[in-house]
This record gives structure tokens, sequence and C-alpha cells, in this order.
């Protein structure tokens, strides 16, 4: 057996993780939601200008609505303050889970309100070291992918259903 030596690929610790989806409402409703306490988000503590809930982060797997399925994982999503610029407002945002936290990836990035979008980017830290990062180059980003268009749409259904 030779050794060879790890490349840079191979040393990567993070991972870029984006995703975005249309907003179907005023984008001043989805940052009045995240400024205060979006429903079914349990509020843990608040530092500074970052508050602390516990959320059920989601991803659902499957073709149609009959045989989808969805795995839940309950997680720490840190909210920071809004910061406005010239395309709309950025919000920081991260999350980890709440149990079991070295089996689960942690996220940190920033959410972006513009105009009828809203995005989601930054990196995420696979779990497992390296073994981690060949699965999830194998299956997980998939699941990180999942979980983060579930957040997004669950952004927007609250805003809608929101007062």
């Amino acid at each position: 057996m030779r050794a060879t030596r790890p490349t840079e690929a191979d040393d990567i610790r993070v991972v870029p993780l984006r995703a975005s989806t249309t907003l179907n409402v005023d984008p001043n409703r989805v940052v009045e939601l995240l400024t205060g306490d979006p429903p079914g988000w349990l509020r843990m503590d608040e530092a500074g200008e970052s508050r602390r809930y516990v959320v059920d982060l989601r991803l659902r797997v499957g073709g149609d609505e009959a045989s989808l399925t969805t795995f839940r994982k309950a997680a720490y999503v840190d909210l920071g303050a809004p910061r406005r610029t010239p395309s709309g407002d950025v919000i920081p945002i991260g999350w980890r889970a709440s149990t079991a936290a070295p089996l689960f990836p942690v996220f940190a990035g920033s959410l972006q309100v513009d105009g009828h979008t809203l995005e989601l980017s930054g990196m995420y830290a696979p779990p497992g070291g390296a073994i981690g990062r060949l699965a999830d180059r194998a299956l997980l980003h998939l699941a990180a992918s999942g979980t983060a268009k579930w957040l997004l749409h669950e952004i927007d259904r609250l805003s809608r259903a929101t007062p």
C-alpha cells in the first residue's frame, strides 16, 4: 500500500450551501417575521443582537405528496439582526442539532431578502471528519440542500400565515 499526500480538495472542512425560493409575500413581512418570534419556533435565549430558537428542521424525501417521508431533527437556529443593503435585507443565520450534535452538520451563513426572492447562503461542516466529507459528496449534501429548501419555504409560508 502506498500513502498519498492529501490534496487541497481532500482537506476541505466546510461545504458551501446555497438555496433560494420565490417569495409569495411582501419581503418586509419576512423581515418582520424573522425579527419577531416566528410561530412554532420556541425562543430559547437572546444574546446581544442574536436570538436562539428550537425548531424542528425537516427533510422531505420522496416523489409525490402521497409518498413523501419527512425526517425531523430538533435544532438550535440562531438569527441575527437584519442589515439593510442596497439590494435588500441580510439576516445572519446559523443552526446546529440540539441533541447528538456530532452526528449532524453545523451551518453558518445568511438569509438575503431581495425583492421577491429569499436566499440562504453559507457554509456547513459535515459531521464525521474525512469519512463524513466523503459521505457528504455521495449523499448528505442532498439532505443539507433539502433541509435548506424546506426552511426557506417554511419562512415564506409563515410570513403569509401571520397577520
